[in-house]
């Protein structure tokens, strides 16, 4: 398929709609569509696909550029292919099982649970206040039995997250946040079920249903603030190409990866990502190495050219001779580079989890404490039970289960406003420690651009109709160039591989390409009928807000450095305008890394931002990490915050939101910590019942989230 031009279907088609599973089928196999771009695209390879024995069904995902193929037949994924090629449909084999892409079960789980929590306690409270209103006798008994017959059922569902994780703990030998949460709520609804087959007055499966209800929001926002992380190795992975065409002996032939030798010759056709390190054999074409370097300017490719696994084969058919596969190649050593540097990030703990180890074996003790002292003054079980579920309410941790989620949803909140995603729920905690800051420069300090001077205004206005439907770098960069042009009205768009573009304008061929097809030196041209050809200048531009980030973060005390797989004396151009002091430049990933180790192994706590698949490594290794929305998935997977935004401006207030959600996270245990100073007291002492209890640990919470509410304000 040449014809690059947009249909009027392909407008307002939803960009975040997911592909569904075929309807019926027992298998499933995926398929990537690289050059698919209109609804008649969408009919043309569903129809192709329905068409052959064994599929059930075939739904195309057009803004994922893929293929979801039901079957109830053993078919090889290649059969798929070249059904689809023979109707004009470029494909490729998708392992999106590497990706681990999976439904949010536990996060639905805890939404439901919560709102049945929710529901019930709102009907335990009318029932309760009837109660406290002055209800006696049978009326008072009944109203209890009712409270009973709604509350252990909801305890029984609702309160699971917090039993399986306690005993999860138990079984280990260790306690956790979820013990004493768990003996709080099974004490209270024993006791309010003994109280209520026994005529009691109390009962206390208000407080049981209430302090389950704020228990869950607390775990459903830590829940949702860290349900974007994904794993950066995963997404690197997934990079790997599962099949590949071998050439052996004159016979082409499609094996697995694992199964290629070294020496074996692999072909790669445009548009396919390099599977192994090795040399070209055969064929000419353009390369994609900003895996490696970052740098989106394409290398040439012929024989005798090193490529290396993960690279991009853009325009022509190459011949490949392995000299590494498997685990030596060039992209798995890079996933095991991140994958280590994931591991030793992932150790760092949280402020939650440091007070949680500290904060239920006291809880525990001061129950017990509460129990044995009573049972030696007063000799009543009964009296001394109710104390002691009386202290684990009181001191249970809900303010403190809180404390650290309600901060960083509403931080995130804040930030996402402004055009960050916070992918982490530790990422705000360890933003507000870093020192140091280390970029990447290419799509991240600066964005190719294209100079438009030396072009006459109809050579611009050509230019951007032939190049904003392309894909291949050099053609986005002229067009996001181009902002303000208005694009001719062009026809018969043909793509020519290792060339350029060409089309009819006003009855003339125009043409776009290298210089090589203009007979001229390097370079980009653009040429209209018989006219001179025009040169198109490539160059980087500092992306916007570059040196308003730079200059704020310096001022917050950051140090910056800026590292880049560019040469150097580009690298050294972009430092002296930003005013960065310490940069290197030709780095590949593992200098990256090795530079942040540096720092690290220094003392320093470093925020990377990168965008490329060559800073995945170094933005893993990070103690934190930011990367835009354009950058490659495995970079955006390894990030901790990712800027949704064309300018950097809205990073500006980063530190500065993360010291003070920090700030605000110290405060919500220090308020849990006063509150438990005055009420761990009177209760102990006998003077609180677990209904009060209850009502002492709701108000807390309370002010916990109110605290948490401040940083929507003025920081």
């Amino acid at each position: 398929m040449t014809d690059t031009t947009i249909c009027p279907a392909c407008v307002g088609l939803p960009e975040g709609q997911l592909e569904k599973a075929a309807s019926n089928g027992t298998s499933q196999i995926v398929l990537s569509l690289p050059g698919i771009h209109c609804v008649a695209c969408i009919n043309g390879v569903e129809r192709a696909l329905r068409a052959m024995d064994g599929v059930a069904n075939a739904r195309v995902n057009l803004s994922m550029k893929r293929v979801t193929v039901g079957t109830n037949q053993p078919i090889a994924p290649e059969e798929l292919i070249d059904r689809l090629e023979l109707a004009g449909f470029e494909a490729r084999v998708l392992d999106t099982s590497l990706l681990g892409a999976e439904a949010d079960d536990y996060g639905r789980g805890l939404m439901t649970r919560l709102a049945v929590s929710g529901f019930a306690n709102m009907n335990i409270m009318l029932l309760s206040v009837a109660v406290w209103s002055g209800a006696v006798g049978a009326t008072m008994h009944l109203f209890h039995w009712i409270t009973a017959i709604i509350a252990i059922p909801t305890l029984l569902y609702a309160a699971q997250p917090f039993f399986n994780s306690g005993w999860r703990s138990l079984k280990v030998g260790r306690l956790n946040m979820d013990v004493p949460i768990s003996l709080a709520i099974i004490l209270a609804s024993g006791i309010s079920l003994y109280e209520t087959i026994y005529g009691g007055h109390h009962s206390y499966f208000d407080a049981a249903v209430t302090l389950t209800f704020f228990l869950l929001i607390g775990r459903y926002l830590d829940h949702r603030s860290r349900k974007a992380a994904a794993s950066a190795a995963a997404q690197l992975s997934a990079l790997e190409v599962p099949r590949v065409m071998r050439l052996r002996d004159g016979v082409r032939q499609m094996v697995d990866f694992a199964d290629l030798a070294i020496g074996d010759l692999v072909q790669v056709l445009p548009g396919g990502r390099i599977p192994v390190d090795g040399q070209v054999i055969e064929g000419s074409s353009e390369i994609d190495r900003s895996l490696l370097t970052g740098e989106s300017r394409l290398s040439n490719a012929s024989a005798g050219t090193a490529v290396t696994a993960g690279e991009v084969n853009m325009t022509g058919p190459l011949t490949i001779r392995a000299t590494t596969v498997g685990a030596e190649t060039t992209l798995r050593k890079m996933v095991t580079m991140v994958d280590e540097a994931e591991a030793v990030r992932n150790r760092y703990t949280a402020v939650a989890d440091q007070a949680a180890a500290l904060y239920a074996p006291i809880v525990h003790l001061l129950a017990l404490a509460a129990f044995g002292g009573w049972m030696l003054y007063s000799g009543d079980v009964r009296l001394s039970l109710n104390i002691a579920v009386a202290v684990l309410i009181i001191t249970c941790p809900c303010a403190m289960g809180l404390a650290v989620p309600a901060v960083s949803t509403t931080a995130a909140g804040r930030l996402f406003r402004a055009g960050l995603l916070v992918k982490d729920g530790t990422a705000l905690e360890r933003l507000a420690e870093v020192d140091t800051v280390v970029f990447d420069k290419t799509g991240t300090l600066t964005m190719p651009a294209a100079g438009r001077d030396a072009l006459n205004a109809e050579a611009l206005s050509v230019a951007l109709a032939l190049t904003q439907n392309a894909t291949h770098p050099v053609s986005q960069a002229i067009a996001a160039s181009l902002d303000g042009v208005t694009p001719a009205v062009l026809s018969d768009h043909q793509e020519h591989a290792g060339k350029g573009l060409s089309a009819i304008y006003q009855g003339q061929h125009v043409r776009l390409g290298s210089g090589a097809w203009f007979g001229a030196g390097n370079g980009t041209y653009i040429q209209i009928g018989d006219q001179p050809a025009q040169k198109i200048t490539l160059r980087s531009e500092l992306r916007d807000g570059a040196e308003a980030l730079v200059r704020a973060w310096q001022e917050a005390g950051l140090e910056v450095h800026l590292v880049s797989g560019d040469h150097a004396d580009e690298t050294a151009k972009i430092a002296s305008a930003l005013g960065i002091a310490h940069w290197q430049a030709d780095t590949k990933p593992a200098d990256k890394i090795a530079y942040i180790d540096d720092l690290t192994t220094k003392g320093a706590k470093v925020l990377m931002v990168g965008d490329g698949l060559n800073d995945t490594g170094a933005l893993a290794a990070a103690y934190a990490s930011v990367s835009p929305a354009t950058a490659a998935d495995a970079s955006r997977a390894a990030s901790d915050i990712v800027l949704l935004n064309d300018s950097l401006t809205p990073l500006i207030e980063l530190p500065l939101v993360a010291r003070a959600a920090l700030k605000r996270i110290r405060e919500n245990f220090a308020i849990s910590t006063v509150y438990n100073v005055i009420a761990v007291p009177i209760a102990l002492a006998g003077f609180a019942t677990p209904l009060i209890a209850s009502i002492a640990m709701s108000a807390s919470s309370i002010t916990v989230l109110l605290n948490a509410l401040r940083l929507k304000g003025k920081l």
